[in-house]
């Protein structure tokens, strides 16, 4: 089964890189796409990215963005929840947030809404290590229904650049969602192409 609809939320952690090539990815599989980065999430994703915005993600791929405030975006109603929610990359704090049902953006607000409507919600967390507080919070959005996906790299695939690496993460968060995609080759597959 695949998705039509996907809200990615991009938070203050490090990992802009994942957030940019899964929502190239979505584009791709004719997913209708709609962001919304945090205002560190902005910050991150301009230094990683060489001075990358979402609103010219916008420009590039056609995506609908939503400020961080605009508790009024159509995502933010259970009537209009996408069919997948994927927080990437995820700080620690948006975790929090989000497992004790705490949120004050947008981005919060979403992923409460896919969990409360039994939808799909992704969250790839990129900090490490973990205190127990932060297993604890992925132990409740896991209960809730949520999905946490660590932004750790296989490499069985024998990855030769960093492309490959993202890709490989990118594609387990496809995975996830539902999405099908040809970003890594399969355990015991060779891939196509």
């Amino acid at each position: 089964m695949s998705i039509q609809s996907a809200f990615i939320g991009i938070t203050g952690a490090s990992g802009a890189p994942y957030a940019v090539r899964l929502i190239e990815a979505l584009v791709e599989n004719d997913v209708f796409v709609e962001i919304c980065a945090s205002e560190m999430g902005e910050k991150v994703l301009a230094y990683e990215m060489g001075g990358l915005s979402t609103k010219k993600l916008v420009e590039m791929y056609g995506v609908k963005r939503y400020a961080p405030d605009d508790l009024f975006a159509p995502p933010a109603s259970g009537t209009s929840v996408p069919d997948a929610t994927v927080i990437a990359p995820a700080s620690v704090s948006t975790l929090g947030n989000i497992a004790n049902g705490t949120g004050t953006n947008l981005l919060h607000r979403v992923a409460d809404v896919a969990l409360k409507e039994r939808k799909r919600l992704v969250i790839l967390e990129r900090e490490m290590p973990y205190s127990l507080i932060q297993i604890r919070n992925m132990a409740a959005i896991t209960e809730a229904g949520g999905l946490i996906i660590s932004a750790a790299p296989g490499f069985y695939n024998h990855p030769k650049t960093l492309d490959d690496i993202i890709d490989f993460v990118v594609g387990k968060t496809l995975d996830a969602m539902g999405v099908g995609h040809e970003l890594v080759e399969r355990w015991g597959h060779k891939r196509r192409g």
